[in-house]
């Protein structure tokens, strides 16, 4: 048995990951079972620089606000700001904090400055993109920022009689934002604002502004550059998600938290659809968000139930997504110690290598009828493999071992999901 569970792994190499596919996807999605090591930050970082050099990918997309996210990527193509104002003001949840994430925006502000340098055409540098809505643990942002953003490419390009609102409206109806991002809201549901009649009416009106959008599309790429009009739809795709996210929150039935954490992972396949009609990306998120299963957890002792972004773009894409696991055997520094020899990640930890990549479905066919168990972890922030679905994926990462980060703060999790 462990011989031929052996002849299922090989080195964890772009190439080695193309092999176990039909064709080169256009989103190739990375999970991880848990957030904030560096360990995983590197691997990822290792892999996109392959899938850079060898399979001509030039995007990475993680799970980070998609608005802020702007901010590094006018970093990595133009070199708009400095570094340590671009991890401070460009990712959201704390993780800019992380080595990882420092070392991926350098190295591509680096790729794209010799890019330049050498005469390449703009469509050879490399883009950053945040999939995950603005949206916290605590709550999520208030829509302003983003209808706002909307309002003004349509104000200074489209007949002034054709918008359904002037400016001013906007800021009257939002009010004060305190009233959108009160924490207090996530756990209350009357403490929330979106289902009142300012937010019924700013739904109305962002609905107006996208179809404006929409409709108008020839005039807009003949007046202004094709990245000036996909910033103002992911702006529309912000603002629209963000208003029924909050009237949501306002729900007081039992759905309440089934719809938002649904509400989430749409607002990231919508993304994930916009990055993947530019061009190949790899993709950087929670294994429960990039899933092709319904994902599952338990919150105040309920079980909720969601489709992820990944199976939503996977309905979407077929093929043209793939989805690797990783899977890890320990974090001791956060009590999770050997694996239980009976489980999937058992049985990899007792290989020699370090980390690998695992044909996932092979292995699944090895094991045959026999389920291997099921791990449990003793901390909540890691995420064991569903032994029931190995096959589902196009492939998995196993790292043996995870050693702590030194000198790095924990990150913050976020809206009411795990991820």
């Amino acid at each position: 048995m462990a011989t031929d569970i052996r002849d299922t792994t090989h080195a964890v190499e772009a190439a080695a990951v193309m092999r176990l596919l039909p064709a080169r996807p256009r989103l190739l999605a990375l999970g991880e079972p848990t957030h904030g090591e560096d360990a995983l930050l590197g691997l990822r970082n290792e892999l996109f620089r392959q899938l850079v050099e060898q399979e001509g990918y030039r995007t990475i997309a993680i799970e980070s606000d998609c608005v802020r996210s702007l901010v590094v990527d006018d970093y990595v193509t133009s070199g708009t700001g400095t570094l340590d104002e671009v991890l401070e003001h460009g990712f959201s949840h704390g993780w800019g904090a992380f080595a990882g994430n420092r070392e991926l925006v350098r190295w591509m502000r680096s790729y794209n400055v010799r890019a330049e340098r050498d005469g390449r055409p703009a469509s050879d540098r490399l883009r950053f993109a945040g999939f995950d809505g603005p949206l916290e643990i605590t709550g999520a942002a208030s829509p302003r920022q983003a209808l706002t953003a909307l309002h003004g490419y349509l104000a200074a390009r489209v007949d002034a009689d054709l918008l359904p609102c002037a400016d001013q409206t906007l800021d009257r109806l939002f009010g004060a934002d305190d009233r959108w991002t009160d924490p207090a809201a996530m756990r209350d549901p009357a403490r929330s604002v979106g289902q009142s009649a300012e937010a019924g009416r700013l739904r109305l009106l962002a609905d107006d502004l996208v179809a404006l959008l929409d409709a108008q599309t020839p005039h807009l790429l003949a007046v202004s550059p094709r990245e000036d009009w996909e910033r103002a739809r992911l702006y529309g795709r912000t603002a629209t998600g963000l208003l029924r996210y909050h009237y949501w929150m306002a729900d007081a039935s039992p759905a309440r938290m089934a719809r938002l954490v649904g509400l989430r992972d749409q607002m990231m396949a919508h993304n994930l659809l916009a990055v993947a009609a530019r061009g190949p990306a790899l993709v950087h998120a929670h294994n429960s968000h990039l899933q092709r299963e319904k994902s599952t957890m338990r919150m105040g002792g309920m079980p909720v139930a969601w489709w992820s972004a990944g199976a939503l773009v996977s309905a979407r894409l077929g093929e043209e997504y793939a989805f690797v696991a990783t899977a890890l055997g320990t974090i001791r520094h956060r009590g999770v110690d050997a694996p239980p020899p009976d489980t999937v990640e058992g049985l990899l930890y007792a290989l020699p290598r370090d980390r690998c990549l695992v044909d996932a479905r092979r292995l699944a066919a090895v094991l045959g009828d026999t389920l291997p168990a099921a791990r449990v972890s003793p901390w909540f922030g890691y995420a064991p493999l569903d032994p029931a679905h190995l096959a589902d994926g196009d492939g998995m990462v196993f790292v043996k071992d995870v050693l702590r980060n030194w000198g790095q703060r924990p990150p913050r999790h976020r809206s009411p999901t795990v991820g």
